[in-house]
């Protein structure tokens, strides 16, 4: 099973409601919008610098 890590972040209540609005819009919840914002991102970095080599140190 894949081990999963917790993370917490804050923000003010304008931006929670409009990704609110567009997790719904996708019809995510607001967490799995959130992990596809976090992929989408990373993929584009690895496409510009190659992939992310987590041995190194960072």
């Amino acid at each position: 099973m894949e081990k999963r890590t917790h993370l917490s972040i804050r923000m003010d209540a304008e931006l929670h409601d409009k990704l609110q609005c567009v997790a719904a819009y996708e019809g995510r919840s607001m967490s799995r919008q959130i992990l596809y914002l976090i992929t989408a991102c990373i993929r584009e970095f690895e496409k510009e610098h190659g992939p992310i080599d987590l041995e190194e140190p960072s």
